[in-house]
């Protein structure tokens, strides 16, 4: 808890109270249904719940905005994210039901009221939003295919609505089709703990 405090200092006593809850939830929800594996469930704060948060510095969604949380697995980064924008509707999909059920519960427990959630492939989900969010579920070509049609051609955003996903290591031949139009954040520029060494969010616009 106290990584998410020396990047976002500023806080308030409620988004406090909701990360730090986010540790015993998970470690007993992993216990049922395992949604992060379990040499990894002791780095939950820099591994899922920070590099979720990697997002939030490459941009500040507006109050009003709606973001789309694809393949969330149980509930990375949309349930961070969240919690972050208290004001910002977060609609998170799984095509894997029991891993929905555990973001479900989760953002349940710490009272989070600005989250929806689906059972369902990707392909399946025609609602539009500002942005889709992802973490690292399939290429990006792919990505860009399938969510397509899910993006809004109203713009509120400092940037222009699209995709904005977390990523990992050599991306050069996976952006190579978009290349005139991606922007990618080094996370290693942002937290300087080694496990982001090699991270990036990458933002497209559509």
């Amino acid at each position: 808890m106290d990584l998410i405090l020396k990047y976002f200092p500023n806080l308030s006593d409620e988004q406090k109270k909701q990360f730090e809850a986010l540790y015993d939830l998970y470690i007993d929800w992993n216990a049922k249904i395992n949604v992060i594996s379990r040499k990894d469930i002791e780095n939950l704060y820099p591994h899922h719940v920070l590099h979720s948060l990697g997002i939030a510095r490459a941009i500040n969604f507006k109050p009003g905005s709606k973001v789309m949380d694809l393949g969330t697995g149980g509930g990375f980064p949309g349930i961070p994210l969240a919690i972050m924008y208290p004001e910002t509707h977060f609609h998170m999909v799984d095509s894997i039901g029991k891993k929905v059920k555990v973001a479900q519960e989760v953002a349940w427990a710490i009272g989070l009221t600005n989250v929806s959630f689906k059972h369902a492939r990707a392909q399946e989900e025609k609602q539009e939003f500002d942005f889709v969010v992802s973490r690292a579920v399939m290429p990006l070509m792919d990505l860009l295919q399938i969510i397509k049609k899910n993006i809004s051609k109203k713009q509120q955003n400092a940037l222009p609505n699209g995709l904005i996903c977390l990523k990992g290591g050599e991306l050069e031949s996976e952006v190579m089709p978009v290349k005139n139009k991606v922007t990618i954040f080094d996370l290693n520029q942002e937290f300087e703990e080694e496990f982001f060494e090699t991270k990036k969010v990458v933002y497209v616009p559509i």
